[in-house]
């Protein structure tokens, strides 16, 4: 059985985009521990487990102030 993630290390993950406290999905995946690629496949194949607002996809303006806020590379 795995041991519970602290939930000091979830909240440094939450960040604030469009006024939504979000999660990206290479965070969500890492917290899983699957690739971020996998994680989205079963995301996309079953979108009907989902809400409407589940998730969106970010701007090109928003990536790029992301990339510059945490350092994140391409």
């Amino acid at each position: 059985m795995k041991a519970l993630i602290p939930v000091e290390i979830i909240e440094k993950k939450i960040l604030l985009i469009r006024g939504e406290k979000v999660m990206l999905d290479a965070d969500l995946a890492e917290l899983y521990e699957v690739e971020t690629f996998n994680l989205n496949k079963a995301v996309k194949r079953n979108l009907d487990r989902f809400p409407q607002d589940f998730m969106f996809q970010l701007t090109e303006e928003e990536t790029d102030s992301l990339r510059f806020q945490i350092g994140m590379s391409k």
